[in-house]
């Protein structure tokens, strides 16, 4: 009995580690495809949540009716133009964001607000 549980444990720790070196190699042969299926993932959660949100279809559907189909087409060149040259910027100055999250408060970009604290608590002035 103890000669069959010695070589049960064996096996598994031969187990173990070919699953360990298995898992590796996938992982390799999968890296070059991890950006591409993160792409495909978000379009899937966008479908999802349009899907579950049927008032926000109607929404964009109504707006885009609203607006006729030649003015979104006036409207998506120019929204193509400004992402075109916020990237085109982005590459001409790759410092530019890391020197913008130095800055001091108030100078870079904005932070959600914070309450002060004073007003949280019990002790206002006037009594309660």
């Amino acid at each position: 009995m103890n000669a069959t549980l010695i070589a049960l444990a064996e096996r598994r720790a031969t187990l173990v580690a070919r699953a360990a070196t298995q898992r590796v190699e996938l992982s390799q042969a999968w890296a070059p495809w991890r950006g591409p299926w993160a792409v495909v993932d978000r379009g899937v959660a966008a479908v999802r949540y349009i899907g579950s949100h049927p008032a926000l279809l109607v929404g964009v559907v109504a707006f885009v009716a609203a607006l006729r189909p030649w003015h979104m087409a006036g409207w998506l060149r120019r929204g193509w133009l400004v992402w075109r040259v916020a990237l085109a910027v982005e590459r001409s100055l790759p410092g530019l964001v890391s020197l913008v999250s130095r800055l001091p408060p108030g100078l870079g970009a904005r932070k959600a607000h914070q309450p002060d604290p004073g007003l949280l608590t019990e002790e206002r002035s006037g009594g309660a």
